[in-house]
């Protein structure tokens, strides 16, 4: 029965990979629920000031922050990159690895170089691999982001783009849709006169500031950037439990179909071992 033994040990191996991938799954719905409240929570105001923004687009500021500007003829293109920390999660890294590198080939067609910002230590590994300049990195984000950390990696990339030593900024990432389906998102951060803005009851915005323009405009700009941002990283967060938990529960569902097959597999050998047995023994009754 030593072929036995070996399936029984199979059996065996798989059962504890069934009982790791259920655990794992559980995890994932718990933190899920977690991830899609705040990603939830935070859409609002993401909201909002994209509108406030979209209302300046179709002003005419007496004072234009450099994020507003654009730079046709600049030498680079920053990209900010957000994946997740840990695998297991299907194939939401790749969708958005496969963005990365469709945006990198345009680039690099017209000329340009590649600065990049990597969130996560997936998106770091990758960028690593295909040799991009990464300005900054922020890994480890944990399932609550700190917004100082996430506000400080990106620093590097908006000082170049106000130097105008960049053309554009593209930010990348999985936008959470339900529970089954993410999206891998490819979004411009900068310029802000290329965000496409819906055009609100078909007239011009004006303001008057109090007390600067400048001061209120500078504010408003960076905290829509930080804040769009933030955004993509919640959406990614809330996207990787979903399709981890996904993941988990069909490895959980193919680990059962295995185990079920090689439990046929034992009992087919264990009955046939037996059947050699007994014709063995009636062979030999039979000669005595």
């Amino acid at each position: 029965m030593a072929v036995g033994k070996e399936i029984r040990t199979k059996i065996k191996s798989v059962e504890n990979t069934k009982k790791i991938t259920k655990a794992m799954e559980m995890v994932a719905a718990s933190k899920m629920r977690k991830a899609q409240e705040r990603m939830k929570a935070s859409r609002p105001y993401s909201q909002k000031i994209i509108n406030i923004i979209g209302h300046f687009s179709q002003s005419n500021p007496e004072y234009r922050h450099t994020f507003m500007n654009d730079y046709p003829d600049a030498p680079n293109v920053g990209i900010i990159v957000v994946s997740t920390d840990k695998g297991l999660c299907g194939g939401l890294n790749t969708n958005v690895f496969r963005h990365v590198l469709t945006k990198i080939q345009e680039a690099e067609s017209k000329g340009k170089k590649i600065k990049a910002v990597a969130i996560g230590n997936k998106a770091l590994n990758f960028l690593s691999r295909i040799d991009v300049n990464i300005l900054s990195s922020y890994c480890q984000v944990s399932d609550k982001p700190q917004p100082e950390k996430l506000n400080a990696s990106i620093r590097p990339l908006l000082n170049s783009y106000e130097k105008g030593e960049l053309e554009k900024i593209f930010v990348f990432f999985n936008k959470f849709i339900n529970t089954m389906t993410q999206n891998p998102v490819t979004d411009v951060l900068l310029p802000l006169t290329t965000k496409e803005m819906k055009t609100i009851n078909n007239y011009s915005w004006d303001y008057v500031y109090e007390p600067e323009s400048h001061e209120l405009i500078d504010g408003l700009v960076l905290r829509y950037v930080e804040t769009v941002t933030h955004q993509a990283l919640v959406e990614n967060i809330a996207s990787e439990q979903s399709a981890r938990m996904v993941a988990m529960k069909a490895a959980t569902d193919n680990a059962g179909n295995v185990i079920e097959e090689l439990k046929l597999v034992y009992n087919k050998t264990r009955q046939a071992a037996i059947t050699k047995e007994l014709s063995e023994i009636v062979a030999g009754a039979a000669a005595v």
